[in-house]
């Protein structure tokens, strides 16, 4: 067989890549993953009974942005990593930006704050539920994530696995904003970013067993 009889048989039969398939399959991870945390949280802590009327605040809003900003960078990012050879650099702002401006402003609001207030501002009501809430919803998200994940082709198992871990925490923690009662930066700026830490922990950690292929 020569090497043209070779290529064309190795070529009969190739169907076209779907230029779709990643998007779609984080699509479809992200419904599932979220409507589900909704389900858990609707069945476990419960949505604020003033939700309604927070949402009209622009400080409610702020809050979401954090876990919003971080959903749409690590999406990003995610979705590079499950193509081979696809660069991630330009994506790490996207990540970074949002930790760096909630610390920022965690660290305004603490320096106008009387100093034997301060701690109160960053424990909040809630900081021994709250890191564990966020985890706890993201169960549902890192599941189906890591589903979307193994249905490609990611080759750096371990950073994929991290950016998958972050991705189901912030949506976790936009899910958690639902009932989070809290409203301080510097309470969001600590425990809102544990519990996003603890699933990017977890996904980096197990990432090369969880996505090998």
């Amino acid at each position: 067989m020569n090497t043209d009889d070779l290529i064309s048989m190795l070529a009969t039969g190739v169907a076209p890549v779907d230029r779709h398939a990643v998007g779609r399959r984080f699509g479809i991870a992200l419904a599932v993953g979220a409507a589900m945390a909704l389900l858990l949280l609707s069945i476990t802590l419960h949505f604020r009974a003033d939700l309604a009327e927070v949402a009209g605040t622009p400080l409610f809003w702020a809050k979401v942005a954090l876990p919003l900003s971080l959903l749409l960078g690590a999406l990003w990012m995610v979705t590079r990593l499950a193509r081979p050879g696809m660069g991630t650099a330009a994506g790490w702002p996207g990540i970074s930006l949002p930790f760096a401006a909630v610390w920022l402003g965690a660290a305004y609001v603490l320096a106008g704050t009387p100093a034997g207030e301060r701690t109160a501002a960053i424990l909040g009501q809630t900081w021994r539920v709250c890191p564990f809430a966020i985890a706890m919803l993201s169960v549902p998200v890192f599941i189906a994530i890591f589903w979307a994940l193994r249905g490609l082709a990611p080759t750096r198992l371990r950073l994929a696995g991290a950016v998958g871990g972050l991705l189901s925490g912030a949506v976790a923690t936009l899910v958690y904003c639902l009932h989070c009662p809290e409203m301080g930066v510097a309470f969001w700026g600590v425990w809102y970013v544990l519990g996003m830490l603890v699933p990017t922990a977890i996904g980096a950690l197990f990432g090369e067993r969880l996505l090998r292929w």
